[in-house]
Order: structure tokens, then C-alpha cells, then sequence
């Protein structure tokens, strides 16, 4: 079924007069690592009118809307990122820690005596010989190697200086966007609230 040419027009007509929001409009730049910054609408008015024809509240509200939906799935990426950064440090430390006691034992000729985990709730006591400065370590992916004491330290702790980096950039990315969560919202509520007070002195206005 076709439809007719009049009722055509005027849905073109109808998304012409409709202002174009783009992310570019809504935001004032970005951060280092790429995360847009939103842009706080002191004059929610002048905002509004900038655009060609002026962008109604309803679509202001949609696209900030949009954008702290996006905030919010960025956050909760971040925050999973985080707490595995969180986890993985202290293995780190810990692996670094346990290398630099063998490499101790080995200077002083001594050997090292441990327990090992055989199964559930069940250990066996162990004599570990460092006198070949040999340790194996986990790389992932049912991957282990072979590695002296020194190369050991010098993986780990380069392993530890990059998570360390990585942690402190998530950190502060999470930290900025929830702050561009918070504008965000408040943006939202003072469209709403700059809406209801316009409708307000339209009514009045109509009434005098």
C-alpha cells in the first residue's frame, strides 16, 4: 500500500524542522584515553536555541539520556576491569615475593621446605632443592615456562609495573565517568525542571 504524496511530504517536513543532537553537541571534548566529557548546560535556553530550528526539551532529554545509558555500560565495564586488576595484583606480589625467598635460599645454600596442594583439604610436605636457581611460572593459557630466578623477577616485576599502570588509568577513568554520570543526570533534570517552568509562563501568559 502506498503512501500518498500530501501525508509524505509532511513526514519530510516534520524531520526537517526536528534539530539534528549529534554526541559532538552534548559534549565538550574528550579525556586522554578518548572518554567524552559532557558538556554542562548552564543556559539551558541559549543551548536549546543554538540549534537550527531550536532543539525541543523532549529531544534534549532523549540525548542525554542516550549518552548516560552509554556512560553507564562504560562504568560497568571499567568496574569489572578494576576488580580483576584487583585480583591480579596480589598474585603478582605475591609470585615476586616467593622468587626473591628462593633466589635468599640459594645465596645462603639452603634449600627451602613447603607444602603442596594434592587435592581438596589435602597436602604433602615437599624439600625444594634452589641450588639450580630454576623456577617455573604460569604465563596463561595452560602455559608454563622455565625461567632462572633473575629472568623470573625481571618478568614479574615488569608484568607488575604494567597492571600497576593500567590499574591507575582505569581508576581514574571510572572516576571520570561517573563524574560525566552525575552531569549527565543533573542536565537532565534541569531541561525538566527549565521545561516545566517555560510551560508554566506560557500558561500564564494565555491567562492574562
Amino acid at each position: 500500500m502506498s503512501t500518498p504524496a500530501s501525508t509524505t511530504s509532511e513526514i519530510e517536513s516534520e524531520e526537517k524542522s526536528v534539530a539534528n543532537i549529534s554526541l559532538e553537541s552534548i559534549t565538550d571534548g574528550k579525556n586522554s584515553r578518548g572518554i567524552p566529557t559532557t558538556k554542562f548546560l548552564d543556559d539551558i535556553e541559549t543551548f536549546a536555541n543554538s540549534f537550527s530550528p531550536p532543539a525541543s526539551p523532549e529531544l534534549l532529554i532523549g540525548a542525554y539520556s542516550d549518552l548516560y545509558s552509554k556512560f553507564k555500560a562504560y562504568e560497568q565495564q571499567l568496574s569489572q576491569k578494576s576488580a580483576t586488576f584487583r585480583e591480579k595484583l596480589p598474585e603478582i606480589e605475591k609470585s615476586i615475593a616467593l622468587v626473591r625467598h628462593l633466589k635468599k635460599k640459594k645465596e645462603e645454600g639452603s634449600s627451602v621446605v613447603t607444602r603442596y596442594n594434592l587435592a581438596d583439604t589435602i597436602y604433602a610436605k615437599a624439600e625444594v632443592d634452589c641450588s639450580q636457581g630454576i623456577v617455573n611460572l604460569w604465563l596463561g593459557a595452560n602455559v608454563m615456562l622455565e625461567y632462572t630466578y633473575d629472568e623470573a623477577l625481571s618478568l614479574l616485576t615488569s608484568k607488575e609495573n604494567l597492571a600497576k599502570k593500567e590499574f591507575k588509568e582505569v581508576t581514574e577513568d571510572l572516576t571520570f565517568t561517573r563524574n560525566q554520570i552525575i552531569t549527565s543526570e543533573v542536565n537532565i533534570s534541569r531541561i525538566y525542571n527549565w521545561d516545566v517552568r517555560r510551560k508554566r509562563a506560557n500558561l500564564a501568559t494565555r491567562s492574562n
